[in-house]
This record gives C-alpha cells, structure tokens and sequence, in this order.
C-alpha cells in the first residue's frame, strides 16, 4: 500500500500543526462580537448526550430564556442547530410552499437573500423597493400587496449591510395581516441589542443569529413562530425541501416528546444558555438602553472625527454603525492598518455600498465603553496616516 501511495505522489507523513494560537482580536465588525467569558467558560463544561435529561433540562431553560428575549410566548421558539443562515433558511425555508409569493425588500444585502431562499423553496420573490440605506416605508408595503397579492412578507429589522433600523414595523405587520400574509421578520443584527417585540409588533415568525448582540459563538441559532405559522408549517400538502430543517420534524426533539432527530451541538447550545443568561440578568430593556448609549458615544466620537453617518438619525441602528468613507480614504487600506497595528476588526460594506462605508459594530460584550475608546483612536491614527484631518 505504501509504495502504491508513493507512486501516486501521496505524502505519508503525518502533517505538521501546531498548536492553535489564534490572536486577541477586539471584535467591532459586523459579527462576530467579542464573547463574554461566563459563555466561554460554559463552552468548557462536560459534554453530555443530546437526549441526557440533564440536557433536556437545558433545553427547556434555552427555550425560556429565548421567549424573554424575543418578548414573546410563542411556545414555538428553538435554537437551530447551525449559523444564522440556517434558521433564516428554516424561517423561510418551512413557511413558504411551492406556489407561494414571498413578499421581501430591496433596501439592503439580505432581502437579496431572502428572495433566493424564497425562490428555491418553490415559492415566487417579489419585490418592495427601497433605496439601500434607507428603511421601508409602509406605503410602498401597502401598494405592493395591492399588486402582489404575497402569501408571506419579509423585512429585515436590522440591516447588517446598510447600518438601517426598520422603524415603524407595527405599520408593516397590519399591512400583511389586513392582506391575510404571515410575517418573517429577519433579527439577527437586533435581537439581544435593539427593542424587537414579536408579540406585540405582530411579527408571525422571527430569527437571528448568537453571534451578534448576544455575544455567542455561532452554532445554535435563534428562532420563533407563533401557533399561526407553525399551523401553516403543519399542514403544508408537501413537504419542505430540506429534511435537517423540517419544523415539522424538529418539532419532536424540541416539542413535549423530545425524541431524536439530530444531535444538536451541545457545546453551542450551552453557550447560548449562558448568553441568554447574561440577558436576563443585564433585563432586556436595560440591554437595549446600555446599546443605544454606548453606540450613541461612538457615533458622536467618529462625527468628532469628521465622518458622517451612512443612516440618519431617526433610523440609526446603535448595534452596526455604517459609517461613510471621506474622499481620498482607501477603506481597505484602514481596515489593513486596524487589523495589523491593533488587532481590531472593523469591516468594509456590501452590495452596493461596498467600498463606500465601514461597518462598525458595538454589539453584546463587544458594546463597552473602553471599546469605543480603543476604535476611536485607532480609528483617528488609521486615516492619519493616509493624510486625513478633520
């Protein structure tokens, strides 16, 4: 065997790694955020089998804390095994048939991806138009559902790749239920950070990812439906195209019965616990408060600076800061500089706005104040080296 590995060019040798050193970084990009010791130290307890009762406790305890967060009583909320992606795609994936009209926005990157995920799930992607950088206004969502007719509405609360918050979202959700559509709402850059209220705002299914204002790992990501969707999910005529990210399936392990269906990544829904912990115990509304301040503090900072805001004031959203880039200022080149002279992440825009604003978030443990003092000043020293002055 060895010689026919020989002939065949294959090295026997065992590879060389070394041991996993990664750097200290100060995470202020759009997500990851910095991860609070507590949620790492429980990433560090023993493992245990996904159905030992001991994990079921856990379960149970993960689904609470999820319905205080999200402000809902929806006794359908989990943590999906995988990225935020993945519960988006569950969101979307499981609400929509074949057949259906998926309402979703053109204002940023994401909407791009819920009408792709949308689209494969059978369904037809319509479209709401909205500049990038600017949030929708409910009377375009009115005269889109007089010409479409959607099954189901998609909005991204948080836009990731614009800094946008979406105001107004009770507004939206009457228009979709004057017009009989369900509602998805995309939270993964709100959740944990920003006033999200599901119950009270009508939103009918919601998701996010741990990553961001909840300062988690990515790995179980958070998601919610009320007893009307999961209704829908219920008695769909065919089934949804993805077996892993059935509801209908994953409602046995997290329903009542907890039976198998996969194994779920204990490890990172042990984090989640311990994130959602740190949440309840901050109060949510204090949370939300202690994000508008910090970030408020950052925004002055980096107007002090002579930067201007890419959202104004009255949809400035406090967890990701877009922040335009001056004339004659290489974005990438101050990315490099950050990254390299004091270990800080800050990232470049998306889509359309790529090359044309930063993005820099101040979300979950990552949302300090010497943390905003730290990527003021590297910040001010970056562009001063490309000549830059206020």
């Amino acid at each position: 065997m060895s010689n026919r590995y020989a002939e065949l060019g294959v090295d026997e040798r065992p590879p060389e790694v070394g041991e996993l050193t990664p750097p200290d970084r100060t995470l202020m990009g759009p997500g990851p955020s910095d991860v609070h010791p507590r949620v790492l130290n429980a990433m560090s307890t023993p493992l245990v089998g996904h159905l030992d009762p001991t994990f079921v406790e856990v379960m149970d305890e993960v689904q609470e804390l999820l319905r205080y967060t999200f402000r809902t009583d929806n006794k359908w909320t989990i943590p999906v095994s995988g990225t935020g992606s993945a519960s988006m795609e569950a969101a979307i994936g499981n609400l929509v048939e074949p057949g259906d009209t998926m309402l979703v926005p053109t204002n940023g990157y994401f909407g791009g991806r819920m009408k792709s995920m949308a689209e494969r799930a059978g369904g037809d992607g319509v479209e709401v138009s909205a500049p990038w950088g600017e949030p929708l206004d409910p009377v375009d969502v009115e005269r889109a559902f007089e010409e479409h007719q959607p099954d189901v509405f998609g909005f991204v609360h948080a836009e990731t790749s614009t800094g946008v918050l979406q105001p107004n979202v009770p507004e939206l959700t009457d228009i979709a239920h004057a017009h009989d559509a369900y509602v998805i709402a995309d939270c993964v850059t709100s959740l944990g950070g920003v006033e999200m209220r599901v119950d009270e705002w009508g939103v009918d299914v919601a998701y996010s990812g741990p990553q961001k204002c909840l300062s988690c790992p990515p790995g179980a990501s958070p998601l919610t439906l009320n007893d009307r969707a999961m209704d829908k999910v219920l008695d769909r005529d065919e089934q949804p195209r993805s077996w892993y990210l059935d509801l209908s399936l994953l409602e046995g392990y997290w329903g009542d019965d907890r039976s198998y269906h996969h194994t779920a990544p204990i490890t990172n829904v042990y984090a989640l616990r311990e994130a959602l912990r740190l949440v309840a115990e901050e109060g949510i509304e204090e949370r939300w408060a202690r994000h508008r301040r910090v970030a408020g503090d950052l925004k002055a900072g980096l107007q002090e600076l002579g930067l201007e805001m890419n959202a104004p004031d009255e949809y400035w959203l406090p967890s990701l800061n877009a922040v335009r880039v001056p004339d004659g200022v290489d974005d990438g080149a101050v990315i490099d500089h950050l990254l390299e002279e004091y270990d800080l992440e800050i990232a470049s825009g998306l889509g359309d706005l790529e090359g044309d604003i930063w993005r820099i978030g101040c979300m979950g443990y990552s949302a300090r104040p010497k943390n905003v003092e730290y990527v003021l000043a590297a910040l001010e020293d970056a562009l001063s080296e490309q000549g830059y002055e206020a």
